[in-house]
Parts: C-alpha cells; sequence; structure tokens
C-alpha cells in the first residue's frame, strides 16, 4: 500500500492506493493527535505569558476559532495539564524581601516521620516549596520571609520544633538571577 500525506495550507490530506481502509483512518487519526498535541503546546505557552489572556485573542494567537480554542482549554483543565490560575506578586513590595533555601536533616529516614514532617511543613505560610530530596539531606525547602531577623525566628520558633528535624543548613539568597514559573514547552 502507497500513503502519500500532502499538506494543504496547514491540513494533512492522505492519499491511498490501494489497502485497507481501517489502517488508512488510524494512520489519519494519530497524524491529527500529534497536531492536536502541537495546538495544545501552543496554547499552554500563550497562557504561560498571559494567564488572563481572553478566550477570543487566546484563539487569534493560536490560530483557532473561539470555541475551538475554549474546548481545548477546558479540556486542558478537566485533564489536570492546567492546575491553576495565579497571580505573580513582588515580594519586596510586600514585605517578604528576603529568600532562603534550607536543607533538612531528619533524625530517621522512616515513612512515618516523612509524613508528618510534609504535614506540618505544608501549614507554614513561609515555606513557599518542599521538595523531598535524594542525596546528603532529607528536605530542601524554599522560605520567603522579611528579613533575615524574620528569619531567624522561623527557624528557631517554627522549624526546628518540628518533630524529626535534626539538623538545617541556611543559604540565603543574594540575587535571583532567574526566576520563572514558566515550564519549557
Amino acid at each position: 500500500m502507497d500513503i502519500f500525506v500532502i499538506p494543504l495550507s496547514g491540513v494533512n490530506v492522505l492519499r491511498y492506493i490501494g489497502g485497507d481502509a481501517e489502517e488508512i483512518l488510524q494512520m489519519s487519526a494519530r497524524s491529527i493527535e500529534s497536531s492536536a498535541d502541537a495546538v495544545d503546546l501552543r496554547i499552554l505557552r500563550i497562557l504561560q505569558e498571559d494567564g488572563r489572556i481572553t478566550n477570543q485573542e487566546l484563539a487569534s494567537r493560536a490560530g483557532l476559532s473561539p470555541a475551538a480554542c475554549f474546548d481545548r482549554v477546558k479540556r486542558l483543565r478537566a485533564s489536570g495539564v492546567i492546575v491553576g490560575y495565579t497571580a505573580l506578586l513582588d515580594p519586596a513590595k510586600l514585605g517578604q524581601a528576603l529568600l532562603i533555601f534550607v536543607e533538612v536533616v531528619l533524625d530517621r529516614t522512616t515513612d512515618d516521620v516523612f509524613t508528618a514532617f510534609a504535614a506540618q511543613v505544608g501549614d507554614i505560610p513561609e515555606v513557599l516549596e518542599c521538595h523531598m530530596v535524594a542525596g546528603g539531606f532529607d528536605y530542601l525547602l524554599k522560605v520567603r520571609v522579611a528579613d533575615m531577623a524574620a528569619y531567624r525566628r522561623f527557624l528557631g520558633e517554627i522549624l526546628t520544633s518540628i518533630p524529626g528535624v535534626r539538623e538545617t543548613r541556611t543559604y540565603a539568597v543574594l540575587e535571583e538571577v532567574k526566576a520563572t514559573t514558566r515550564l519549557p514547552i
């Protein structure tokens, strides 16, 4: 069976000579899926730049009709690819200028200690991110506070009071060279 894919104004047209029609339809479906993925990625890139863009403008920039664009965004939300929308704030203008990374070593590496630590850290507003890591320590925290005095209070009164915390190492950020929420898609 010979199959030719002929691109016409961004649309692939299949032309075949002989062969099984079912196989041709499956190949066409795979082609449509891959082009849908490319369109979805284009939509996601645009939304990462501007999460407040109108559907009309998003559709225009993505090369879709507004209805088709709305359906795609709805599907991306329903499938969990888009998990939410948020406003990005300037920490310094809100009295949270100091960014700190903290390595945390626990006294035991058991499921109950991990679970208890994660639950308590999840309730601490100064902790922006908490990552369990492999290597010389157990967790890496990203913490925002007003200044070094506020961090000292956070460390002494909050972080080291969590049961199971054996040791911490603090890294104060001198300059944020790059900070983004955009995924490289």
